[in-house]
């Protein structure tokens, strides 16, 4: 194309499409398109203000649920969660192996030591401790490698972003960083894990030291895949929170029906313990011989006893199938 003279100092005019800012890392503030794709959210949030309050609510319900409950509710659930994104991530580590793991190191015979230490990660950082907060290379647990670019550079081009969407909705906000952390270039190629954990630590705010249960984000395989528009991944993501949060409701309805039907067969049975290893299984999702000693304060001869009897009566199941080092997990009808 000509070049009529003089056009070359027209600075003021727009450069071609290929020169406007993108997500491309690293990203070292945000530009001005970055604050419109911003606003774009916004309006999604506008778009979806009743379904998000809708969700928010129930989000919230299930918060204070938790709050009254014990510790290890949260444990169980995310258990659950870490589960499922190590399918969504192609570990596909299943609640058991997972709490195996965590509680003793055990794995079976072909297990992926290095898929199972993944999905842990995902487990302690949903269930507890602080927030990735400022430090996300330490919450990650990766620092800069030698040859590559600088990972504290594309954090600091994420974190630049997300400071201009700290407006939005926390459930929001949320999305809009899951979607943003993959187009940083944080994580490794095509795996949803680091980003999807991140994301569930920030829905329930900054300042909480982490949600009681940010988890539930991650039910959903829908609210983690596909494009579109801001609006349809939005609305795509609010549909995962409800489905979360109904199945995390549905697991603790089981566990108050298992405690109310083991309370009412062991009433013939005599001694504190009995009710203690009930308060046990209904909070802890996978339970060993001494850490039922310790929680019920109870002999090592009395917890056995009694998990026997709770065996026989199919109250509680075994699942490791070895004779040795046992772990039993309370029997929920129609559990996950």
């Amino acid at each position: 194309m000509m070049v009529k003279p003089g056009e070359e100092d027209l600075w003021f005019l727009p450069g071609p499409p290929e020169e406007e800012p993108d997500f491309l890392p690293p990203l070292p503030r945000a530009e001005p398109d970055e604050r419109a794709q911003v606003a774009k959210w916004q309006q999604a949030q506008a778009a979806e203000a009743l379904h998000l309050a809708q969700t928010a609510a129930r989000f919230g319900a299930l918060d204070e649920r938790l709050r009254r409950g014990p510790e290890g509710w949260r444990h169980r659930l995310a258990l659950f969660e870490a589960s499922g994104l190590s399918w969504l991530s192609g570990d596909r580590i299943s609640p058991d192996r997972l709490g195996l793991w965590q509680a003793m190191r055990v794995s079976a015979a072909g297990d992926d030591t290095a898929a199972l230490q993944r999905t842990a990660w995902a487990f302690r950082r949903l269930s507890g401790g602080p927030g990735p907060g400022a430090d996300i290379a330490g919450f990650l647990g990766r620092h800069d490698a030698p040859g590559e670019d600088p990972l504290s550079d594309r954090i600091a081009g994420w974190n630049a972003i997300m400071k201009t969407a700290s407006a939005l909705h926390p459930i929001v906000r949320a999305c809009f960083a899951f979607h943003l952390w993959r187009m940083a270039g944080i994580g490794p190629e095509g795996d949803v894990l680091e980003g999807a954990v991140i994301a569930a630590r920030m829905s329930a705010g900054e300042g909480q030291g982490g949600a009681l249960f940010a988890p539930v984000l991650m039910s959903g395989a829908g609210g983690l895949r596909g494009g579109g528009e801001p609006q349809e991944r939005l609305h795509r993501w609010l549909q995962a929170v409800d489905q979360g949060v109904l199945r995390a409701m549905r697991h603790l309805d089981q566990l108050d029906q298992w405690e109310s039907d083991a309370r009412s067969r062991a009433k013939s049975l005599s001694g504190r313990t009995p009710p203690r290893l009930i308060e046990v299984f209904r909070s802890w999702p996978l339970v060993t011989a001494p850490l039922a000693e310790e929680l019920s304060g109870a002999s090592r001869a009395a917890v056995q006893r009694n998990i026997a009897w709770f065996e026989a009566k199919n109250l509680v199941q075994e699942v490791t199938g070895q004779g040795r080092f046992r772990v039993w997990r309370a029997s929920l009808s129609g559990a996950a």
